[in-house]
């Protein structure tokens, strides 16, 4: 078993690291990684549906995809992430239970009552600490967790506020949940580095193969790479999402503006706008100008500024438009 305790904190990075061990490694491999705050959605969502974008904006947060499904979750420097990938058997290969029995061992070491509930979560007291996940790709299983040890769970909660009303799809969605902090219920004083070290020797012990990796020069470019190419890019981290329809209604000076979208691979394929105070010939040259351009607030902006629709948008700015439209 190799364990790699990975100092990274890119999410870019972290989730191409996980792509890229499960591909290219051949050993039973264990992994320890922590993000800077960002927003990890699961391979089948509609990431906009998920996240609250102008907080998401506001804070800098990252939005990052992942190829396992499940719904979206929450990192920071106080969420401590642990994968396993394993080499298994066809039929056997989907286990939670067994991925996150030793993380209830561990707890139950430092005398906390945790519990595995519902699919795939983890619980003390009935509130939710780990969300679980995995992907099968050929013969190995990628099973991967959160571990909230002393998140703030003030961003989390903001970040992850949406408006259900806004998307209609068929993507997979965020099931909300209580959630608490592994700090809070430890008897005895630990940071998360203790922990995650903590959990290396829990590991150490359980595999008589254990063995400490780090990742090589040659390691790094590549998954550098997997990074640049995919896990960095809107394409994957939004674009992915399913089709879906969206629609919203804002209101301005001017009267109420109301927003109707079906979007495909992440672009606008169909726009209609209601509003009393512009005419059919303003209303066809906006639906006509956002076809086919990203569901994406700087591109939007971009068509707006080029088309000049500020002037007949009066007393409107660009970005209260926009607005509408996410």
């Amino acid at each position: 078993m190799l364990c790699i305790k990975d100092s990274h904190t890119d999410p870019y990075f972290n989730l191409a690291a996980e792509e890229y061990v499960l591909k290219q490694f051949t050993e039973d491999c264990f992994m320890l990684w922590r993000n800077e705050p960002s927003i990890i959605v699961g391979k089948h969502q509609n990431t906009l549906a998920e996240i609250n974008l102008d907080y998401v904006r506001k804070k800098n947060i990252k939005v990052v995809r992942r190829i396992s499904g499940g719904g979206a979750v929450f990192h920071d420097p106080g969420n401590l992430n642990f994968t396993f990938i394993i080499t298994g058997e066809s039929g056997s290969l989907v286990d939670f239970r067994k991925f996150t029995r030793p993380i209830l061992e561990i707890l139950q070491r430092l005398s906390i009552e945790a519990k595995f509930e519902g699919k795939n979560d983890l619980r003390i007291e009935g509130k939710k600490f780990s969300g679980n996940a995995e992907h099968i790709w050929k013969n190995r299983t990628l099973h991967h967790g959160t571990l909230l040890f002393s998140s703030d769970l003030n961003i989390l909660s903001e970040a992850l506020k949406t408006d259900p009303f806004k998307f209609r799809d068929r993507a997979v969605k965020s099931v909300r949940s209580g959630v608490t902090n592994i700090s809070g219920h430890l008897k005895i004083k630990m940071d998360v580095l203790q922990f995650r070290d903590y959990i290396i020797d829990h590991i150490r012990n359980e595999y008589d193969d254990f063995k400490l990796y780090n990742y090589t020069p040659k390691d790094i470019t590549e998954i550098q790479k997997l990074c640049d190419e995919k896990y960095s890019q809107w394409e994957w981290n939004y674009g992915y999402s399913p089709k879906y329809d969206y629609e919203n209604k804002i209101k301005t000076e001017n009267g109420i503006i109301e927003f109707y979208m079906s979007v495909e691979k992440g672009y606008i394929v169909e726009t209609k706008l209601y509003a009393d105070f512009l005419n059919a010939a303003e209303i066809k040259m906006i639906e006509e100008a956002l076809s086919g351009i990203k569901h994406d607030p700087e591109a939007i902006l971009e068509i707006i500024h080029r088309s000049r629709f500020d002037d007949f948008l009066k007393n409107i700015t660009p970005e209260e438009f926009v607005r509408g439209m996410f």
